[in-house]
């Protein structure tokens, strides 16, 4: 199954920004035994090395804005490279590379430039303070071809209605991890992969 078409299946994508390396892997950790199989991993490298020995587990390097960055972060484990902007050196790294690269945009303009560039899929961030599920549901209507990933200040309660809005996935992190006990993350992330298998 190609990367997006796996994304688009999960539907969760989720995120952890964490400095410290062991509470970064003990959340990781948590998230896969709750049942989700996208991570985006805001964290030092050694993160990454870590649990990319895992199987069945897709790992995406947040927080990418140079090429190097994104040397790093292949050499270190990761299937894919997600950056906090949009701009044409990763773009040409991605395709030299035939990497799997999610740029951040905010704006329509932005967008539909990503897409041009020809971004299998696109994150819209910080999707919470440019409308949340509207926005998304206005972006997608005169340009259906998008394939979006929703991210920032997202609530579990809020995911449904974001792919029914038309997004393809969406990014959760803060609200997967806020109660900061291991079992607490894992249960809740098994709710949330129990709640989007429904839809």
């Amino acid at each position: 199954m190609k990367l997006l078409d796996k994304i688009k299946s999960e539907k969760i994508y989720g995120i952890i920004r964490e400095d410290d390396s062991k509470k970064a892997i003990e959340l990781a950790c948590a998230y896969i035994e709750g049942g989700i199989k996208v991570l985006e991993l805001n964290c030092p490298l050694d993160v990454t090395r870590e649990i990319s020995k895992k199987t069945n587990v897709i790992i995406s390097q947040g927080g990418i804005i140079t090429t190097q960055q994104a040397h790093q972060a292949l050499e270190a484990g990761a299937t894919i490279i997600s950056s906090p902007i949009f701009q044409t050196n990763l773009v040409r790294f991605a395709s030299c590379y035939s990497t799997f690269l999610i740029p951040s945009v905010t704006t329509p303009n932005e967008a539909y430039n990503a897409w041009q560039a020809r971004m299998p899929l696109i994150k819209i961030y910080p999707v919470a303070e440019m409308g949340g599920v509207e926005y998304i549901r206005e972006m997608v209507k005169p340009m259906p071809f998008l394939n979006l990933l929703p991210c920032g200040f997202v609530k579990i309660a809020e995911i449904k209605e974001y792919i029914k809005a038309g997004a393809q996935a969406v990014g959760i992190g803060r609200e997967l991890y806020a109660k900061e006990n291991y079992n607490e993350i894992v249960k809740t992330a098994k709710e949330v992969v129990e709640m989007v298998r429904r839809f």
